[in-house]
């Protein structure tokens, strides 16, 4: 799998912990799994333009969270057990909906508005 991970130079969200969100987050989804592999810390930072430390950070904070694993010449996988907890997938899910609608609300968005512009996204076959 290709990883396909971004930064947003605008977001106030240090860089290190968009990083670790998004990888969480392909955790989280199923698109990383048990024993897949990361990138080596030189070629992510080097695909986002980023420093060696700020990959790394969000590499230990995972590993911390028991969703990562790095071995010295095995490099970085998602942990055996790297998986959320039941309904994670559901939780994150949920909490993109949250705060999509917050900020919707937030612009002045009714809930009816935010209906439709969401069936618009997600039309029935």
């Amino acid at each position: 799998m290709t990883l396909v991970l971004t930064l947003q130079p605008d977001d106030p969200t240090p860089p290190y912990e968009q990083v670790r969100r998004q990888l969480a987050d392909l955790i989280t989804a199923g698109l990383l799994g048990p024993g897949d592999r990361l990138p080596p810390l030189r070629q992510l930072a080097g695909d986002l333009g980023v420093a060696v430390g700020t990959v790394g950070r969000a590499y230990r904070e995972l590993e911390q969270e028991g969703l990562l694993t790095s071995r010295r010449g095995g490099g970085t996988r998602v942990a055996a057990h790297g998986r959320a907890p039941a309904g994670g997938r559901r939780q994150l899910l949920g909490g993109m909906t949250a705060e999509f609608v917050a900020r919707a609300r937030t612009l002045g968005f009714t809930d009816e508005e935010i209906i439709v512009a969401l069936g618009r996204q997600l039309p029935l076959s």
